[in-house]
C-alpha cells in the first residue's frame, strides 16, 4: 500500500513538473552565474533603472540572501525575472545559482513564481509554481507554497524545506498560517525608505 502511494505521488510530481516546463519553457535545471556575489548585484542595481521587484532580498525562514533581477532568454519569453542565490547556510550551493524565475500576471502586484524544488547534488531541478504577492511598499514578496492533496499531503523537496515539505498522511484541515516570503534589504536606507527616494526633513 505504501509503495503504491509513493508511485502515485511520484507520477503526480512528474506530471506537475512536465506541465510547468510545457507552460513556461523554464530551464529544467539551475545554472550558476560565475563571479556573482552581493557586491556585483549591488553594482548592477545601482547602474540600472530598477523595477519594483528588483533588488536584494532576505528569506528569514532559511537565512538566505538572494537577488531578483530582470532576465529574458529570448524576445518571445514571458519570464521577466530570475532569482539568484547570494548567500546561504547551505555551503554546497554556489553564489550565483539561479534558484527560480518570476513572470508578471494581469494583476499588478501578483506574479507567477517558480522555485526549484529538488536537488541533484549541487544542481537544482524541478521548478514548481507559486502565486507571489508584492506589497504596496515593494518591500515584501509573499507566497503560498504549492501542495497536492491525494489522501496524503505530498510536498517534495531536498531544497528550501520550509517551503516544500515531505510526504505525510494528514487530515485535510485548513488553518491560518503566516505567509512565507522574502523581505527586501536593498535598495533601501536604514529607515526602510526606497533607494534614491528623496526624503524631506
Amino acid at each position: 500500500m505504501l509503495i503504491m502511494k509513493r508511485i502515485i505521488l511520484s507520477i503526480l510530481l512528474s506530471l506537475a513538473v512536465m506541465a510547468a516546463f510545457a507552460k513556461t519553457q523554464l530551464p529544467e535545471q539551475s545554472v550558476v552565474i560565475p563571479g556573482y556575489d552581493e557586491q556585483v548585484a549591488r553594482e548592477r542595481f545601482l547602474e540600472s533603472d530598477l523595477q519594483p521587484l528588483e533588488g536584494i532580498w532576505y528569506y528569514p525562514a532559511e537565512d538566505m540572501t538572494l537577488a531578483i533581477e530582470r532576465w529574458q532568454a529570448e524576445p518571445s519569453h514571458k519570464i521577466g525575472y530570475r532569482l539568484l542565490l547570494i548567500a546561504s547556510d547551505d555551503l554546497e550551493l554556489l553564489p550565483g545559482t539561479v534558484i527560480g524565475y518570476i513572470e508578471e500576471s494581469a494583476v499588478d502586484n501578483k506574479f507567477h513564481l517558480w522555485l526549484y524544488s529538488q536537488r541533484n547534488k549541487v544542481t537544482l531541478i524541478g521548478p514548481l509554481e507559486c502565486v507571489a504577492t508584492l506589497n504596496k511598499e515593494c518591500t515584501s514578496l509573499t507566497f503560498d507554497p504549492p501542495h497536492w492533496e491525494v489522501k496524503v499531503r505530498a510536498n517534495f523537496t531536498r531544497f528550501l524545506p520550509t517551503i516544500f515539505r515531505a510526504v505525510s498522511v494528514v487530515p485535510t484541515v485548513e488553518e491560518e498560517k503566516l505567509p512565507i516570503g522574502f523581505k527586501k534589504i536593498f535598495p533601501a536606507d536604514g529607515n526602510g525608505n526606497k533607494f534614491n527616494k528623496v526624503r524631506y526633513l
